[in-house]
């Protein structure tokens, strides 16, 4: 994987397995299955996107691919899709059991359809099996069935046999979570990269363009700095379409006057940025659009001023809410109740209208527990999240002053934990007004 002006990038595969195997006891494994290829519509197929923990155990991005990991002297055992001369003249090069050992460091490779045999044997000496129980039914039978099967051998050689089954949250999940610097180096391009291309957009967006020529203008900076392409599906809402949190159609006409929500960020080797910026169509934020910014700006700074070692992401809310909520006050809603008894009541939900915050990695939405043994999970250096606060007045709340009518504002950044400050990786998207308006 590489991008333009730093290429190859490449994530340390085998540094993943080694963490894993720090955490993983003698009588644990792990078993993760990629997804499949799935229709677009007819026999047509989406492009595939490998399974996040499939790749980043091994970097495989092919489908029909099952990984088997536990402590020992051949730990990395995977089933493959066979050679097939057939096949690749349609679909391209397959590297089979014998690549997968080569080029992939797999100890031991099978083709897939060799699972179902061999899966029993590796299941012995094996006492707790991590796996995603209830993803894929096929594939519960035939981990259930593997599981009799190595129990009855179990009582003949004395061997364990799968006695507890283990989200894939307890362990995989956990190393996941905390980024090593490979991951980190790669989230960085990430950010550069999306952040490039939403500068792009600020500078390029004229009233009467529509908002599909938006996304083109954000993709094309994508794909030519080597990215994997969106990590998501962008959303590019003009005016009153900000206020749909997921709106995707990006059909519409952009006008002068109203604002443009652009909620994109890349892959690079997977890993993925997520940003949002919000910018007049016109050359000019309006009063009102600019008062609404303002506040949101505001608490962006506020919340990320709290992502430092230690801290959680209760806490980045809550500096956050206060600011949006006092600024609402200032606006002349939320009239007649105190700051405290606004944040109490969640009042300011009715214009606040989602969280402000998740992990970030090769997932948009990253894994990770949000909570330890009944506790908020505290920063540690390492970790990479989202801090996105929003404020949204659709036009058709009519008890909403009709200047703000219409106003959808989210920024959002991706910030990385460090051992001081904390660093935000999309700051090469500009969010300062007089630096938007300077691109306008």
């Amino acid at each position: 994987m590489s991008t333009r002006l730093g290429r190859p990038m490449t994530p340390a595969f085998a540094e993943h397995r080694a963490r894993l195997l720090a955490r993983l006891g003698r009588d644990e494994a792990v078993l993760v299955f990629g997804g499949p290829h799935h229709l677009r519509n007819g026999d047509s197929e989406y492009r595939y996107r490998p399974d996040s923990d499939v790749y980043w155990l091994t970097g495989w991005e092919d489908p029909e691919v099952a990984v088997f990991f536990r402590p020992g002297a051949r730990p990395l055992t995977m089933f493959v899709q066979g050679r097939n001369p057939d096949r690749e003249v349609y679909d391209g090069e397959r590297p089979g059991p014998e690549g997968a050992r080569d080029r992939f460091d797999a100890d031991d490779a099978f083709e897939f359809s060799e699972l179902e045999r061999e899966l029993p044997r590796l299941l012995q000496g094996v006492s707790r099996l991590h796996y995603a129980v209830a993803r894929d039914a096929e594939h519960d039978a035939l981990v259930m069935a593997s599981i009799a099967i190595a129990a009855r051998a179990a009582r003949r050689n004395g061997l364990s046999s799968p006695e507890t089954i283990h989200s894939l949250s307890v362990a995989l999940h956990e190393v996941r979570f905390e980024k090593g610097e490979d991951e980190i180096a790669l989230l960085r391009t990430a950010g550069r990269v999306s952040g490039a291309a939403h500068a792009d957009v600020m500078a390029a967006t004229r009233s009467g363009m529509t908002e599909y020529e938006i996304e083109a203008i954000l993709v094309r900076r994508f794909l030519s700095e080597g990215s994997t392409g969106p990590g998501y599906v962008p959303i590019v809402a003009g005016g009153n379409n900000a206020c749909t949190l997921h709106y995707k159609r990006n059909r519409d006409p952009l006008r002068d006057g109203d604002l443009l929500l652009v909620d994109a960020g890349c892959e690079i080797a997977y890993y993925t940025a997520d940003i949002t910026r919000t910018f007049p169509v016109g050359r000019r934020f309006t009063p009102a659009q600019r008062a609404v910014y303002e506040i949101v700006l505001a608490a962006q700074e506020a919340a990320i001023a709290k992502v430092v070692p230690g801290g959680t992401i209760v806490a980045a809310y809550d500096a956050a809410t206060e600011i949006l909520t006092e600024g609402l006050r200032s606006l002349g809603l939320l009239q007649g109740l105190s700051l405290p008894a606004a944040i109490a009541s969640n009042a300011y939900r009715k214009w606040s209208l989602h969280d402000h915050s998740h992990w970030l990695g090769l997932d948009v939405h990253d894994v990770g527990a949000y909570g330890r043994d009944g506790e908020v999970r505290r920063f540690v250096p390492g970790v990479v999240l989202t801090i996105e606060p929003g404020l949204y007045f659709p036009a058709t709340n009519l008890d909403t002053p009709e200047q703000l009518r219409g106003i959808g504002i989210r920024i959002e950044d991706d910030i990385l934990v460090t051992d001081g400050a904390p660093e935000v990786l999309t700051a090469s998207a500009p969010k300062a007004i007089a630096d938007i308006e300077a691109l306008r």
